[in-house]
């Protein structure tokens, strides 16, 4: 089966969200604006307090997806309908905001280490203005397959060897993998022949295809002609790499945004700004 090969390779830049939490951000930037259907990837990561102690407070959504994947701390979660949910290591939380969502993310610890991503992404237009809704996943619901070579992949969105991740009914058909290579060793995982995709590494250094990526480095999938898909081919030598391998079916479709908003027209971009303005955000 045919190999993807790297096409673009982008080093996160540090940068501060919400109300001052220090990020480092791969995929939204001038080097990587948009991805389709992936709008922005940002890790987070640091033991000391004043660095996300501040979280993110109250803030709308509305045309997307957020994805938070935890792997140190925990975070706690709140919106305008009085939703609450609690992440900690392994946990994620799919978000569907849909036509409308204020929320806020906040820590829930003073110090120690807080590790973790958030990805946007991007609603078919027909989908924009459904009812948010989420999907909280606990750590314990998540597959782990170890592979004979060693590898370990937690399976959040897609399928691995007959494990399917719990992440369900998402529009774009999305592959969501933990990655983790020991050295010394190779893996290959199959990704789907339409879906865009890319491979984050957070820790160590390995080979994607026949390019060398190191922690803190985005790796942009190159396309394929083939129909049955392709192989991501991960390599490492003395050292171990663990990564993020997201991919999804792209949508095709003009795309804006705003700030907190994602449309597909500048218009629905004031509509909502002014929704928002007059209260009526929310229907």
């Amino acid at each position: 089966m045919t190999k993807r090969t790297i096409s673009k390779i982008v080093r996160a830049q540090e940068a501060m969200e919400g109300a001052g939490v220090r990020i480092r951000r791969s995929l939204g930037t001038p080097a990587l604006d948009y991805l389709d259907p992936f709008l922005l990837l940002d890790e987070f990561k640091s033991d000391e307090g004043a660095d996300y102690i501040a979280g993110f407070p109250d803030h709308p959504h509305r045309g997307f997806e957020t994805v938070t994947y935890m792997l140190a701390g925990a975070m706690r979660h709140e919106d305008h309908k009085g939703n609450r949910g609690e992440l900690g290591p392994g946990s994620v939380q799919w978000m569907t905001a849909g036509r409308g969502i204020i929320h806020s993310e906040m820590p829930m610890q003073q110090d120690g280490l807080m590790w973790g991503f958030q990805l946007w992404v991007n609603l078919p237009a027909k989908d924009k203005m459904t009812e948010p809704r989420y999907q909280d996943i606990a750590a314990d619901r998540i597959p782990t397959v170890v592979t004979a070579s060693g590898a370990r992949v937690r399976v959040i969105a897609g399928e691995v060897e007959g494990e399917a991740g719990p992440v369900e009914g998402i529009a774009t058909a999305p592959l969501y993998m933990d990655v983790e290579v020991p050295e010394n060793s190779e893996y290959e995982l199959h990704v789907p022949p339409r879906h865009n995709g890319f491979v984050y590494v957070f820790e160590g250094e390995g080979v994607i295809g026949t390019e060398a990526l190191t922690a803190g480095e985005l790796g942009v999938l190159g396309p394929v002609e083939t129909t049955d898909g392709a192989l991501v081919h991960f390599a490492t030598k003395e050292h171990s790499m663990r990564a993020l391998l997201i991919a999804a079916r792209p949508l095709d479709e003009p795309m804006a945004r705003g700030g907190p908003f994602v449309m597909n027209t500048r218009e629905e971009i004031h509509q909502a700004f002014d929704d928002y303005k007059r209260g009526t955000f929310l229907g």
